[in-house]
C-alpha cells in the first residue's frame, strides 16, 4: 500500500531544514515541521514545512496528517536534544561581552557576536542530527527509520 507510511526505510532529510524548524520552535510559537508525502517508498525525502494553525488540529497520538495522510515530524525528534546548548538570547550575548575584559562593548560588536552564537548554535543542532527518527502512528504504534542527513553545515 503506498499510503503506509511502514514502506519507508530511510528518510532523506538537509541539515538546514531541520535547524531552520528546531530554531523556529525556539524562537517563536511557529509549529514547523518535517512533512513526509505519501505515496510513501523505502527512501523518502522529509522537507521543512509550515502548516500554519492546521497543526493545531492534528490527532496528538499521530505524526499522519488526517487530510492528507502525509507525515507531519516534529524536528525535535530528529536531534539529541541534550547535547545542543540553550538558544542564544541578545541579553545574554550583551552581558558576555560587557564581562570579557579584552573587549569593549558597542553596539556593532555586539551583534557580531551574537550573530556567531546564534551559528554556533545552528552547528551544535546540525551536530546533533540522530540516524533515526521514530514516527507515531497510533495511540500506541511508533515506527523508527534510518535518517541521511543532507549538506550537514559543519561539513561544509
Amino acid at each position: 500500500m503506498a499510503d503506509d507510511p511502514r514502506r519507508i526505510r530511510s528518510l532523506a532529510v538537509t541539515a538546514a531544514d531541520v535547524v531552520s524548524a528546531y530554531e523556529a520552535r525556539q524562537r517563536s510559537p511557529r509549529l514547523l515541521v518535517l512533512r513526509v508525502t505519501p505515496p510513501f517508498s523505502g527512501r523518502m525525502r522529509a522537507r521543512l514545512h509550515d502548516p500554519g494553525p492546521a497543526v493545531a488540529g492534528t490527532d496528538p497520538q499521530s505524526d499522519l496528517d488526517a487530510e492528507t495522510g502525509a507525515l507531519l515530524v516534529p524536528p525535535r525528534r530528529f536531534v539529541s536534544e541534550e547535547s545542543i546548548p540553550e538558544y542564544p538570547s541578545p541579553d545574554e550575548t550583551e552581558d558576555a561581552l560587557r564581562e570579557d575584559p579584552d573587549e569593549e562593548f558597542t553596539v556593532e560588536r555586539h551583534r557580531e557576536r551574537h550573530v556567531e552564537a546564534v551559528e554556533a548554535w545552528r552547528e551544535a543542532v546540525a551536530d546533533a542530527i540522530s540516524g533515526s527518527v521514530e514516527f507515531r502512528l497510533g495511540e500506541s504504534e511508533t515506527y523508527r527509520v534510518e535518517v541521511k542527513t543532507l549538506g550537514k553545515s559543519s561539513e561544509e
